[in-house]
Parts: C-alpha cells; sequence; structure tokens
C-alpha cells in the first residue's frame, strides 16, 4: 500500500509532538504492530514496515505451517493441506503471509493503537522533560511570567515546552513581580510528570552562587572557588571564597571594579545583604571572619568539641548577633560549628568568677 498523504500526516504528528519522523514512525509501527495482533489474536505473527522515502505500508499476518491435522494453536499454525490451497509450493516450517490493509482494521484495533500511541506520546514527552531539565538543572535561567495564583507565579521558559513553577516556598521574601516580567530563577531537577511542570527557585543558597557564577569569571575558570555557603532569603547571604591562584583576591574578583559585580548580583535580590568571607584554614579564624560585619576580639574553643566562644565589643555585641540571632546563625551553618557570642564585658565577668 502506498499513501503519501499518511506520511505527510506522521510528519505533521511528529512536529506537533516535537518528534523526529524516524521516533514517530518507530511508534506509529509498534502501534500498527499491537492493533493487527488485536484484529488477529495475540498470538499472530504480524509484520509491519513503513518507509517514509517511498511512501509505502506493508501490514502482513502470517501463520507457520504444521504437519498435521490436529493444529493446536490456530491463531499461530496453520495445517499444511489448507496451507496449499493458499501457496501450492509451500512446506512445514514455511510462513504464510496474509496481506492487511489498514481501512480493515476494526473499531477494537483501533482503539487499541490511539490507545497506545497516546501512552507513547506520554512516555515521549516525560523522556524529553528528564532530558530538558537535566541539560538545565543547576543552572540560572530567565523567565517570563505568565500568570500568578495563590500557590505562585507560573513561567515561560524559552525554547521549552515545559512550565515553569516559583511557588511561594521559592521566593524571596518581600519581593513582588507582575505578569509579563522577566525574572532570573535557578532551575531544580524536580520535574511534575502530571502536570508537565519543573520547579524553579530564587531562595536557595544555589541560586546567590549561581549569580556570581554569571558575573565573575574567575570563578567559571576555576580560579576562585566557593568553599561554603548560607543564607537566609530575603535578609543575609554569607558567601566563602578563596583562591590557590597566586595574584587573585577572591574577595575582590566577587566584588569587581568599583563594585560592580556585587551590585549586580544585589539588584537581582534587592534588599538581600552579602557578606563575602575569606577562606582560612584555621578554624578559630574562619569564625572570627564568619561573623562579618561585626568585628571579633578573641575565638576561644573546647577541646574535642566543635564549639567556639567568640568575644566581641561590648557595643557591637547586637551586630555580631544580628536580628533575630540571624548573623551568628548563619556564621554557624557556614563554619559548621556551634558558635556562642559574648560581649568583652561579660566574658571578663565571668572569666573573674572563674
Amino acid at each position: 500500500m502506498k499513501s503519501k498523504e499518511f506520511f505527510l500526516a506522521l510528519e505533521q504528528m511528529a512536529g506537533e509532538r516535537n518528534l523526529t519522523i524516524e521516533q514517530i514512525v518507530e511508534d506509529f509501527s509498534e502501534a500498527l504492530t499491537i492493533g493487527l495482533r488485536k484484529m488477529f489474536g495475540e498470538g499472530r505473527g504480524v509484520r509491519v514496515e513503513l518507509d517514509p522515502k517511498k511512501h509505502t505500508i506493508n501490514c502482513t499476518a502470517y501463520r507457520v505451517v504444521v504437519d498435521t491435522d490436529d493444529v493446536e494453536d490456530w491463531e499461530r499454525e496453520i495445517t499444511w493441506a489448507e496451507a496449499k490451497e493458499i501457496k501450492p509450493d509451500c512446506k512445514p516450517g514455511d510462513h504464510i503471509e496474509e496481506e492487511v490493509n489498514l481501512k480493515d482494521l476494526g473499531r477494537v484495533a483501533a482503539i487499541t493503537m490511539k490507545q497506545f500511541m497516546n501512552q507513547k506520546n506520554r512516555e515521549r514527552t516525560r523522556e524529553s522533560a528528564l532530558q530538558e531539565i537535566n541539560a538545565r538543572a543547576d543552572q540560572i535561567i530567565s523567565a517570563r511570567i505568565t500568570r500568578a495564583d495563590r500557590d505562585g507565579y507560573h513561567l515561560e521558559i524559552p525554547g521549552s515546552s515545559i512550565e515553569g513553577i516559583l511557588n511561594t516556598r521559592g521566593q524571596i521574601p518581600g519581593q513582588a513581580h507582575k505578569v509579563g516580567d522577566f525574572i532570573k530563577v535557578y532551575v531544580n531537577p524536580i520535574f511534575d510528570e502530571r502536570r508537565g511542570e519543573i520547579y524553579v527557585t530564587r531562595s536557595t543558597p544555589q541560586f546567590v552562587r549561581a549569580l556570581f557564577d554569571l558575573e565573575v569569571p574567575e570563578l567559571g575558570r576555576g580560579e576562585v572557588i566557593v568553599k561554603a555557603i548560607a543564607r537566609e532569603a530575603g535578609y543575609r547571604t554569607k558567601l566563602c571564597v578563596t583562591s590557590e591562584v597566586p595574584g587573585i583576591d577572591p574577595i575582590g574578583s566577587c566584588v569587581g571594579t568599583k563594585g560592580s559585580r556585587i551590585q549586580a548580583v544585589l539588584s537581582e535580590l534587592g534588599g538581600e545583604k552579602i557578606d563575602l568571607i575569606p577562606w582560612s584554614d584555621e578554624p578559630l579564624e574562619f569564625i572570627a571572619a564568619a561573623l562579618s560585619p561585626s568585628p571579633v576580639i578573641r575565638v576561644d574553643s573546647t577541646d574535642g568539641e566543635q564549639r567556639a566562644r567568640v568575644i566581641v565589643p561590648d557595643d557591637k555585641l547586637s551586630l555580631a548577633i544580628g536580628k533575630g540571632g540571624m548573623n551568628v546563625r548563619l556564621a554557624a551553618k557556614l563554619t559548621g560549628w556551634k558558635i556562642d557570642v559574648l560581649s568583652e564585658s561579660k566574658a571578663k565577668e565571668m572569666e573573674e568568677q572563674a
């Protein structure tokens, strides 16, 4: 059977589903095979050959010739006597083929084929979405807000058939956006198969890290290394950096000329503050730096415990602790140590009592 229109329809289907013609021909061949078996019986041998270049469709059903009159499986086998009526020179073991016209497919077979193609389309969509997510995972993309509801923002991702979801948990507290706005988001490798949605975020520490990756070429080249990051979205981020390349200032690289690089990051974060912390192999020095912007007089530690006591000037105690304990809490996350902050006068009082 030859039908140019049939293959034009397959090409259109491939375009609508973002598939190659080879993929859609493979899927349809498999669907035809299932439909023919539904028509002739599950045991019947069937062969489907689609040639998109020649526009030919060849569908055959066949049975094996057996040298007996007592056939056990009529779907698979045919007696030699019956087979010779169809093909006089046949022998036992040969295949007796019957060409099938697609117009002869019954309603049940057609429904089965349609169900299979729908299922295959879902599988292809899922496979394509997972490949796309893997390609974009852990990256920042710019997406347009298409809709807003109580669950968050719905985003159109350029060059993608997947809708992005920025839910309330992924938003930066205090920031609001409008439909039509383009915003930067960080792609999580989390995909909702049922809805065909990918979850994105602006509230994770990785979002800030990725923003610096965009602005600081030294990070991409490996000349500056991020050792640790801690964040409370909308309020403060502490980013610890270092460099093993002589002549490279990791803090200066992140700040940029006249603060251009860090200002580009800050403008994306609104009023959130960023502390750039230099890395130190010495834990107590690292802890002192992590409490920035507060100056530190001394850091003590208890042997065998990852706990530090930090002494700060009396007038800097509230700065070291931060609003609601945020500064010391982030410093603890950054360093991995438990940190107790004391004012200088309180520390002296405790030492005198001891």
